[in-house]
């Protein structure tokens, strides 16, 4: 009897010191973490990482990159594609701007029609099936909920989030938080 007594609090202990152990590892497992694929209209394969609140963008290492969640039936959205286009020509390699559309059922000559009409230049857009699952993760990470306005455009420095813009934003505004998370 007298051995039940001190085997259950040594027990006890034990469990508590691997529960110690096991916490520091089970927080790194609740960190949400999501892998997407993108897919550009010239059919170049991109992978965004979600870990936690963070996005990071396979080929955004050491870059600002700027989600830019559109529609091609939307005005503001159109109304946004030379400015973008204007920001990816100013910073070239420093930026990447990943347009996102939420449509299913647009073609990559359509979407690249979309931004040739309204002078976008040389910014990218992905036409993926990932792509709506992508907007929804942004959107709640940041905290605009599953009936986001758009455009919703997140910037991204390293991954880390920076800002983001709901709706039709000045140009100036986006380049002066593009030039900021640079360090220029």
């Amino acid at each position: 009897m007298r051995l039940a007594h001190l085997l259950i609090p040594l027990f006890s202990l034990s469990l508590l010191f691997q529960g110690c152990d096991k916490k520091e590892s089970s927080d790194e497992a609740l960190v949400s973490t999501a892998e997407f694929t993108l897919m550009d209209t010239q059919g170049k394969s991109y992978k965004v990482e979600k870990r936690g609140t963070n996005f990071t963008l396979d080929a955004g290492d050491d870059k600002i990159v700027l989600f830019d969640i559109f529609a091609t039936w939307c005005p503001p959205c159109q109304a946004e594609v030379m400015h973008l286009g204007n920001l990816q020509k100013k910073y070239g390699d420093d930026l990447i701007i990943m347009g996102i559309t939420i449509e299913e059922d647009k073609s990559n000559a359509e979407l690249d029609a979309f931004r040739e009409k309204y002078k976008g230049g040389d910014y990218l857009i992905s036409n993926k099936a990932d792509n709506q699952n992508l907007a929804r993760a942004i959107a709640s990470t940041i905290g605009v909920g599953q009936q986001f306005p758009i455009p919703l455009m997140v910037l991204y420095k390293n991954g880390q989030y920076v800002t983001h813009y709901a709706g039709a934003t000045q140009e100036e505004i986006i380049d002066r938080d593009i030039a900021q998370a640079l360090g220029k």
